[in-house]
């Protein structure tokens, strides 16, 4: 048995926890294992790594990945899809364990449906808006990544009466933004799912002031949508998977918030900080669980599905059924969030 790992997409903690836990898992069965450097790419090219139990056993506290990664999309060229099957059967390979979110997970679905290349996925994002799993890995770390910022924001916030918009990422979900402002009491959050409310978001500001805060602390995700502009982008181009490059909304807010209400404002974009360095503990865990459930598939043979968590359980689930639905926040958190800004 000889087993093939990639990490695609945006790097994430809790990546080497992964890749520590299936080398483990099937070097226990006898079996060994290689590693696709820079995800799709690699598996095009050709491009490998051994991954030995002994040599992995110390990177669960790495954050990254150590195979690399890209956004390359094997269904973007032609001929790259028959290069990627054809070195499947120069390395021997019995299966391969894809690690990615949506677009990682939808090229591994499709190259089992219509090439039955032997496929386990394992889902990771820092965004946790992918199907069929409660939780990803990353994202954990991610949230507190951004309370641990805003934390230190505060106090130079109160220090010199300002607002302060932290922007975060997300893309389209707003997970990530609502955990923050909820974990660091902020006077407002703006998510992707619910249009921006200016005026409400003003007048809490408003009022807060003149109750005595000195202060102020607005969430932003990069995704959120302004009333008529709609999305903010910091480029016009896309990737190989047809995605925009979001960023920027949290300078526009702060410009409309000291245009609305005459406090001075700053914004400050948190970006790659939130997905960079070693993982929380519970990502370690979530991650090895899933290294050893998406390894137990391929000794089970159970190919084209992916692993998942369900309340304390890992489960899997067919890929078709995980991939190209994106999952948003529950809305009830959002709800619970808004407590804090009814009455001040």
């Amino acid at each position: 048995m000889k087993v093939a790992l990639l990490t695609g997409g945006g790097d994430c903690p809790g990546l080497n926890a992964v890749i520590r836990a299936v080398v483990r898992t099937i070097h226990n069965a006898g079996g060994e294992c290689v590693g696709l450097l820079e995800g799709w790419r690699g598996a095009i090219q050709g491009n490998v790594i051994p991954l030995r139990a002994q040599e992995t056993d110390e990177i669960i506290a790495r954050g990254g990945t150590i195979l690399g990664s890209s956004r390359t999309n094997p269904y973007k060229k032609p001929g790259y899809v028959g290069q990627l099957v054809e070195n499947f059967g120069k390395l021997g390979l019995s299966a391969l364990v894809a690690i990615g979110g949506d677009d990682t997970l939808g090229v591994a679905s499709r190259l089992y449906e219509e090439h039955k290349l032997p496929v386990v996925g394992v889902p990771k994002t820092i965004d946790n808006d992918l199907s069929c799993t409660d939780f990803t890995f990353g994202f954990d770390t991610s949230i507190n990544i951004v309370m641990e910022a805003v934390d230190r924001l505060r106090t130079t916030a109160e220090s010199h009466r300002r607002v302060m918009v932290i922007e975060t990422m997300g893309r389209h979900a707003g997970w990530i933004a609502c955990f923050a402002g909820i974990a660091t009491a902020a006077d407002f959050t703006l998510i992707p799912e619910v249009e921006v409310d200016l005026d409400k978001m003003c007048e809490v500001l408003n009022q807060r002031r003149a109750a005595g805060k000195t202060y102020g602390m607005v969430i932003v995700s990069e995704g959120a949508k302004l009333p008529l502009e709609g999305m903010v982008t910091s480029a016009a181009e896309v990737d190989e998977f047809g995605h925009v490059r979001l960023g920027g909304l949290g300078n526009t807010i702060a410009d409309l918030i000291e245009e609305r209400t005459g406090i001075e404002t700053r914004a400050v974009t948190l970006g790659h900080l939130q997905r960079g360095g070693p993982p929380s503990a519970y990502d370690r865990v979530l991650g090895t669980r899933l290294g050893i459930h998406a390894a137990r598939l391929v000794i089970d043979k159970k190919f084209g599905h992916m692993v998942a968590l369900r309340g304390l359980k890992i489960v899997s689930f067919p890929l078709a059924e995980a991939v190209g639905t994106l999952r948003t926040l529950d809305l009830e958190f959002m709800r619970e969030a808004e407590e804090f800004y009814k009455n001040v």
